[in-house]
């Protein structure tokens, strides 16, 4: 039986994309057609803006910013714009996911997993709707000199480019809109190529919300020349990007002629650290294994790819993640019974496919998976579960980004050892510590230079801070912390007599 997923596009009466600048939607002169990721089938089509859309975008958001309302509203209509938009999100849960399934192959059944769902994207709407009544700035007492106050005020940054990856398109549209529109910033946000229509129906429902015109504007299309253009533009303040190290590295350098404000998330190796005194060995090897192949395959940022663990343990934590490595079941993502999804395209199937191999190469075992699925998957981008066992942190599998479904476990000694290794990247996003011993979950969380570590478990909510050290990234989301990142600090003098100083 031949995989299709075109019933589900006739379903869900997808149109094809136009890009909304100064609040009318246009279409562009070229196309991009989508092919779906689980059955190379052509899903629909939406416009690529050119060098001369984004243009218009940026100055209709500058326009907004500059001369419009939204900048200088009261905290109450802000708030409730934005509460009333987490509110629709929510009534449209069901079809957003649809959306998302026909845009980047991700199953319904992963997109109801609160951290990855539209509603926690709605969420986090809803928290920075309530700082925007919360974050001013302070008085200072005179440091010398006459009698005056010094006072502090946080201002909009301007106008944000938010440039969206493919694989969790909604919790980052969150992660970037959210905080931008409630600081009072207009915004220019282009969604990956590989998951666009669930975008593109998000910001028609903000405007839905109630939006000013100008306030959000979309382009879509590929890195090159809409990401490009967007993010060499000279009336963009400030960039907000997930993706890669080497178009996290091609922002820094775009942005340095203007100084514009950077937000980079790019990314990480993230180790999970399990003690042979772990509340559950097993445990811990499922929730690696779930990260590695459940719902993305391996495809997020933060998943937990490394897996070091302590050489009594081993055993019991190969054994368990094996038998869900054989458990994952692939297929028509709008198929409840199906968890996981297949790799965004072809390129990155052979990326990964190929790290395989050189795993192999390396001298690292080879437990279970390694292949392309066959058969009925034979038209998807589809590897099986992989996990490399006695590896080394010198070999490519565990130090490379390998964005697919491969686990590599490396043995340890102690807990000296263990964060010797976990540190031993150019990444630092995340990681996890599985332990008994709360000193030492303390003691290792400490030592760890990463932005989140999770104890016994992990999990991605609304008001935590979220970011890396090192090469993953630059700044945070999440929290009061991106709420001030899309601001500026202006420091006021104030006399109170005749004279200050």
């Amino acid at each position: 039986m031949t995989l299709t997923v075109q019933p589900h596009r006739e379903t869900l009466g997808l149109k094809d994309g136009r890009l909304l600048i100064g609040g009318e939607f246009r279409e562009a002169d070229e196309t991009w057609t989508h092919h779906h990721p689980a059955t190379g089938e052509e899903i629909g089509s939406f416009a690529v803006a050119s060098v001369q859309d984004v243009d218009a975008a940026v100055r209709a958001a500058r326009k907004a910013f500059d001369e419009g309302t939204w900048p200088r509203s009261r905290a109450g209509e802000r708030i409730k714009v934005l509460r009333r938009y987490g509110d629709l999100l929510r009534e449209h849960s069901d079809e957003l996911r649809g959306l998302q399934a026909l845009d980047n192959g991700v199953p319904l059944s992963f997109g109801q997993i609160y951290a990855t769902s539209v509603g926690i994207a709605a969420d986090i709407f809803d928290h920075h709707a309530g700082w925007i009544d919360k974050v001013g700035g302070q008085t200072l007492p005179p440091y010398q000199g006459g009698d005056h106050l010094a006072m502090t005020f946080r201002e909009p940054v301007g106008v944000v480019a938010a440039i969206l990856p493919w694989n969790a398109p909604f919790v980052l549209f969150a992660q970037k809109l959210a905080p931008a529109l409630a600081a009072g910033c207009t915004v220019v946000v282009k969604p990956s190529e590989y998951a666009s229509f669930c975008v593109i129906r998000m910001v028609e429902l903000l405007i839905e919300a109630g939006l000013p015109e100008g306030v959000v504007n979309l382009v879509t299309g590929p890195g090159n020349p809409t990401g490009e253009a967007l993010i060499t533009h000279p009336g963009v303040d400030k960039i907000s990007f997930t993706g890669s190290r080497t178009v996290g590295r091609r922002i820094v350098e775009a942005s340095a002629g203007t100084m514009k404000r950077v937000s980079l998330e790019l990314g990480g190796k993230s180790p999970a650290i399990v003690f042979s005194d772990a509340p559950n060995v097993g445990l811990a090897a499922m929730t690696c294994m779930g990260m590695v192949t459940m719902g993305l395959s391996g495809q997020a940022c933060v998943a937990h790819t490394r897996a070091l663990v302590q050489r009594d343990a081993q055993d019991e934590f190969i054994s368990m993640a094996q038998m869900l490595a054989t458990a994952v079941t692939f297929g028509d993502p709008f198929d409840p019974a199906v968890l996981a999804s297949p790799l965004i395209n072809g390129k990155q199937l052979e990326r990964v496919l190929g790290y395989i191999e050189r795993g192999q190469e390396e001298g690292a075992r080879l437990v279970t998976g390694g292949t392309r699925l066959e058969g009925d998957y034979a038209s998807g981008n589809f590897v099986a579960p992989t996990i490399f066992a006695d590896a080394s942190n010198d070999m490519a599998i565990a130090r490379d980004e390998i964005f697919g479904p491969v686990l590599t476990i490396v043995p340890f000694d102690d807990e000296e050892e263990a964060v010797r290794i976990a540190n031993d990247t150019e990444y630092g996003l995340g990681a996890g510590v599985y332990t008994n011993d709360v000193r030492r979950a303390f003691r290792v969380s400490k030592a760890l230079r990463v932005g989140m570590v999770g104890v016994n478990g992990f999990q991605l909510e609304p008001h935590i801070p979220f970011g890396g050290y090192k090469q993953s990234g630059l700044g945070r989301e999440g929290g009061q912390s991106a709420y001030e990142a899309y601001t500026e600090l202006k420091t006021v003098m104030m006399p109170l007599t005749d004279e200050m100083m």
